[in-house]
């Protein structure tokens, strides 16, 4: 073999060598931080759904839970250890269904162990005809002055449109990270 061929090889068995080690001997990857986070919502509002799309399971096995709001005496037995909240609310529901997500969501703001966590607030199937606009959620659920000194995030959601709901999560992250943030309106 010519000496040029032979250095060229010498080259690529050191890059093979270099990166392979790169790769296979610096130990496992970092652990991935995790969280505890409660998820609630009213019987309907799609929490099963947005979290089985997230986790790309399929939504076609799912078994509705509708009717189960007789459980949310129970709910705060979820509330500790969590450090962060996700509420769903169906944003495309009856004027008396938003009333007592608002409600709910208001309790659970202002409970004693979830006053000082961040929330994702899900204003969920924004897909369908009858869905109120983020901007009026906001508005009607008046977040502005309930959650004032919180860590919150409003954002609209659909199953149709799980990178959405994904980048939110994200969002949820990065103020669960940030423990000493100042207070976040999204």
């Amino acid at each position: 073999m010519s000496e040029h061929i032979q250095l060229s090889l010498a080259l690529c068995r050191i890059g093979l060598y270099t990166c392979l080690r790169t790769l296979c001997c610096k130990g496992p990857p970092p652990p991935r931080p995790e969280y505890d986070v409660v998820c609630i919502g009213l019987a309907g509002s799609g929490k099963t759904s947005l979290l089985s799309r997230l986790s790309s399971e399929s939504t076609d096995t799912i078994v509705p839970t509708t009717g189960a709001d007789h459980i949310k005496k129970y709910w705060s037995r979820y509330y500790q250890g969590s450090q962060g909240v996700v509420f769903v609310v169906n944003s495309a529901c009856s004027p008396a269904e938003l009333e007592a997500s608002r409600a709910e969501l208001h309790l659970a703001l202002q409970h004693p162990q979830l006053c000082t966590l961040p929330f994702l607030i899900l204003a969920n199937h924004q897909d369908q005809p009858a869905a109120r606009p983020v901007p009026e959620i906001k508005k009607y659920f008046e977040l502005e002055p309930l959650a004032r000194g919180k860590r919150w995030i409003l954002a609209g959601s659909s199953t149709a449109d799980v990178e959405d709901v994904r980048q939110s999560f994200i969002q949820l992250i990065s103020l669960l990270e940030d423990r000493d943030a100042e207070p976040a309106r999204i």
